[in-house]
């Protein structure tokens, strides 16, 4: 089993929020793709954060962070953090992600801790 935290563009939040379908995520296109420049900021702020590219491919850029046993997948329409149930691991990945939405493009998304965090 796996922790995942996710990071979406802040129109999928208010798209998701408004439409409140339990399967909103299965369907890609209520999932807004990220602009170029915001796709390059992730990919900029990854590296910052001690993640190694890892693969790259039509299905995205895997990045493997380099102290942590933690991997991200950033694709067209969202940044996918995925860790062990290591309470460390957790902590640093969530983080990243709370820290990646600070201008207010992202927004975070938990789905085993109630969903969206609210700033």
């Amino acid at each position: 089993m796996s922790y995942d935290i996710q990071l979406f563009s802040i129109k999928t939040k208010e798209r998701e929020q408004k439409l409140k379908d339990e399967s909103f995520f299965e369907n890609e296109k209520n999932i807004e793709p990220f602009t170029k420049q915001q796709h390059d900021e992730l990919k900029e702020r990854l590296l910052n954060y001690d993640y190694a590219l890892e693969t790259e491919n039509e299905n995205g850029s895997a990045y493997k962070h380099l102290y942590y046993a933690i991997e991200a997948l950033l694709t067209e329409r969202g940044l996918y953090f995925t860790t062990s149930f290591d309470e460390e691991c957790i902590f640093e990945a969530g983080m990243a992600a709370s820290e990646f939405t600070d201008d207010g493009d992202f927004a975070k998304y938990d789905p085993q801790n109630d969903g969206w965090e609210e700033i």
